[in-house]
C-alpha cells in the first residue's frame, strides 16, 4: 500500500501539520523534530505527491508547450534551449507535438489548464476561433515564438522574416544568378509563408530580375517535401540555377533530389536554406543559410516568460532578433565562373 503523510507522523511520532512543515521546507521545525521526520520518510519509502504539493503551494513550476512537428531539426533546436533555460530556473516542460493538426491543439490546452501549467509557448501560428477565445480567456501567460499570429495581444519573439528573406534572395541574384526557384512554406502561415514569399518576390523584382512562376513551390518545411518539390523543379524545360528553400529540412530534400538526378550542388545548382539549424554542418556540401539565433530564440522565450509568470511589467510589443547571412559551400558565384 501507498505509504501516506498520516504514516510518516505516526512512525515519527509528530502530528501531520508538523510533517508537512518539513516537507516544505518552513522554518521553526525544531532539529529534532526535522530529523525523526526525515528518518521516518527515509524507513517508510515515502514519496510526497507533487501534485499534491502544488495544490497547496499554489505554484505547479510547469510550462506548457505547443510544437507543430518535433521532426523538424529547427524545432527540436529551440525546444532544447527552452528546456535549458527552464530547468536552470527549476521549471518543467510539458510539450505536445500537435503534428500540424490544429484540432489537437485546443486538447492539450485544455490539459495544460487541468495541470495548472505556469505559463504558455506556442511556436506555430494557425490559431482557430475556438483557440483563440481560449488562449484570451484562461489567466495563464501565453508567449509565441518564432512566430507571429494576427492576434496582437501576445508577445512574440522572431527575426524580420520579410527581410531575412529579401537579403538572402539578393545574395544569391548577387552570385550571378537570374533564375531563382523558391521552395515557399504553407501560406496560411504570415511568419514563414507569406512573409518569406513576399521578400522572395520583392527581391526579384527591385533587382529587375524575372518571376518565372513555374520555379516557384509550396511545400511543408519537410525534407521529404523539398525533395518532392525540387523534383518538380527538375522537370520544367528550363531548370533555375539556384534555388532558395525557407526551412533547412526543404533543402536539404532538394540537394538529395538534385544528387539524385546525377546532377551537382553547386556546381549544377546552387541551393540556399533558412533557420541556420544543425543540418547546414551535417549535409555535404555544407549548407548556406539564412540563420536565425535559435538558441537566443529560446532563451529569450523563456526569460520573457519567466517574468510575465512572476507578475513583471514587461513591454508587450514583440521581441525581433538579428538573423544573419552564414555562406556556406552549396552556393556557387556564377560571376566568378563568366570571368574564367
Amino acid at each position: 500500500m501507498q505509504v501516506k503523510i498520516k504514516d510518516v507522523a505516526k512512525h515519527a511520532g509528530v502530528s501531520v501539520t508538523t510533517v508537512s512543515r518539513v516537507l516544505n521546507g518552513e522554518k521553526y521545525v525544531k532539529d529534532d523534530l526535522k530529523s525523526r521526520v526525515n528518518r521516518a520518510i527515509e524507513e517508510l519509502g515515502y514519496a510526497p505527491s507533487q501534485i499534491a504539493r502544488s495544490l497547496v503551494r499554489k505554484k505547479t513550476n510547469l510550462i506548457g508547450v505547443i510544437v507543430p512537428d518535433l521532426t523538424s531539426s529547427f524545432y527540436s533546436t529551440i525546444l532544447s534551449s527552452i528546456e535549458e533555460m527552464a530547468s536552470a530556473n527549476d521549471y518543467n516542460l510539458l510539450v505536445c507535438n500537435i503534428s500540424e493538426d490544429i484540432d489537437k491543439e485546443l486538447k492539450y490546452l485544455n490539459v495544460f489548464q487541468e495541470m495548472r501549467v505556469e505559463g504558455i509557448i506556442i511556436m506555430h501560428e494557425k490559431i482557430n476561433e475556438p483557440i483563440r477565445n481560449f488562449i484570451h480567456k484562461i489567466k495563464i501567460p501565453v508567449i509565441f515564438s518564432s512566430v507571429k499570429p494576427m492576434d496582437q495581444k501576445f508577445v512574440s519573439v522572431i527575426i524580420d522574416d520579410y527581410q531575412a528573406s529579401y537579403e538572402a534572395t539578393k545574395y544569391l541574384i548577387e552570385l550571378g544568378h537570374e533564375t531563382i526557384g523558391f521552395i515557399g512554406g504553407d501560406m496560411r502561415d504570415i511568419t514563414s509563408g507569406q512573409n518569406r514569399y513576399s521578400g522572395y518576390r520583392n527581391a526579384m523584382t527591385d533587382a529587375g530580375t524575372k518571376l518565372v512562376f513555374e520555379h516557384i513551390r509550396f511545400g511543408d518545411y519537410k525534407v521529404k517535401s523539398g525533395y518532392d518539390q525540387m523534383k518538380e523543379l527538375l522537370s520544367v524545360e528550363h531548370p533555375p540555377t539556384a534555388v532558395f528553400a525557407v526551412s533547412d529540412d526543404m533543402a536539404v530534400g532538394a540537394m538529395n533530389c538534385i544528387r539524385d538526378h546525377n546532377l551537382r550542388v553547386p556546381e549544377d545548382i546552387s541551393v540556399m536554406g533558412f533557420d541556420g539549424s544543425q543540418l547546414t554542418e551535417l549535409v555535404r556540401p555544407t549548407l548556406t543559410s539564412m540563420e536565425q539565433p535559435i538558441q537566443q530564440m529560446g532563451k529569450v522565450t523563456m526569460d520573457v516568460l519567466l517574468k510575465q509568470i512572476a507578475g513583471e511589467t514587461i513591454s508587450m510589443s514583440d521581441v525581433v532578433l538579428e538573423h544573419r547571412l552564414v555562406a556556406r559551400e552549396s552556393c556557387r558565384n556564377r560571376n566568378e565562373a563568366t570571368r574564367m
